[in-house]
């Protein structure tokens, strides 16, 4: 397992990284939630992410449990705030009182003193950024948590943060996790060109577009009954032919370089310096093997160029 920098601070994680959402605490059980994070912890991951808002904390608490068996500091923990967590006004969004809630309420259910990150689940319009970077500089202060992030926030609006913080000298934004994928390119435009500007690292999501770019999916044959596809409902207009055309290609350039179309998908992510990690999911242990191979994989310029024929096609 290969590490990367995070942003613009000296903290380190893995290329790979191990996510809870849509799986643990909820469509996977317990016991194989902890042997995949279990897997990911032998090979190498230091980077574990989950959200109070998985599974209402249950995905939390799978997380906390698995990982208490290890020492805390020698693992990498994330974990965000924004959703509704109930169903009164001030149980959602970035107002000090919800951040500052929600973060001792995470701390219970992981089980531990602190997080290593905290993310704003999303960006908030109802409360000014200053008293959201406030209370998280707060949080800083009192070592609950180590660093601040954002996810699926725009580059004007980091931008912005940046301002704030710099101005009124509290704790910077260091990192993004927004979705990104061989299927949906739009941080390349001005996420990525901002994050490398302003020392912002990206940690993508949905790295192999939900299951799509693990070739587990062909043509004309549906969607198989027991994938997450079917019992989440994200949709069959998805899983276009043309979709699923490119898919067999990519898998044709994998075989070629004798890896899955997985590893070649996650390499492919990986090029971007400015991404720090990829954030995958496993509802078995083999699929954490298999991603974690992907960490060291470089991709030729000559690869590279046939992946973005095929992408563009």
């Amino acid at each position: 397992m290969k590490y990367r920098k995070l942003g613009n601070s000296g903290l380190k994680v893995s290329e790979i990284s191990l996510g809870s959402w849509m799986t643990y605490g909820g469509y996977v059980e317990d016991d194989k939630s902890v042997k995949s994070i279990e897997q990911a912890y032998d090979l190498g991951v230091n980077f574990f992410d989950t959200a109070n808002v998985y599974e209402r904390g249950e995905a939390e608490l799978v997380m906390g449990k698995a990982l208490s068996a290890y020492k805390r500091d020698s693992y990498v923990l994330a974990t965000k705030v924004f959703w509704p967590m109930g169903d009164g006004p001030n149980d959602r969004g970035l107002s000090r009182k919800h951040v500052i809630e929600q973060c001792h309420a995470s701390l219970k259910r992981l089980n531990t003193d602190y997080v290593d990150l905290y993310y704003c689940h999303r960006f908030d319009p109802e409360t000014p950024v200053e008293e959201t970077l406030r209370a998280l500089d707060d949080l800083v202060t009192q070592g609950k948590v180590l660093y601040v992030g954002v996810s699926e926030w725009t580059a004007a609006q980091m931008v912005d943060a940046l301002a704030v913080a710099d101005k009124y000298l509290l704790d910077r934004i260091i990192v993004n996790q927004p979705v990104y994928n061989m299927l949906n390119r739009y941080i390349e435009k001005e996420i990525i060109p901002m994050g490398m500007a302003k020392g912002i690292s990206q940690v993508v999501f949905s790295p192999l577009a939900q299951g799509i770019l693990t070739g587990k999916y062909r043509k004309g044959t549906g969607v198989p009954a027991d994938s997450r596809a079917a019992s989440k409902s994200w949709g069959e207009d998805k899983l276009t032919d043309a979709t699923l055309t490119k898919v067999e290609q990519l898998t044709k350039i994998a075989d070629e370089l004798d890896i899955k179309v997985s590893q070649l998908a996650l390499a492919w992510i990986l090029r971007q310096p400015n991404v720090a990690s990829a954030l995958v999911g496993a509802s078995r242990p083999e699929q954490v093997i298999e991603n974690c191979a992907a960490s060291g994989i470089v991709l030729s310029e000559d690869v590279l160029g046939s992946i973005e024929q095929i992408l563009q096609g």
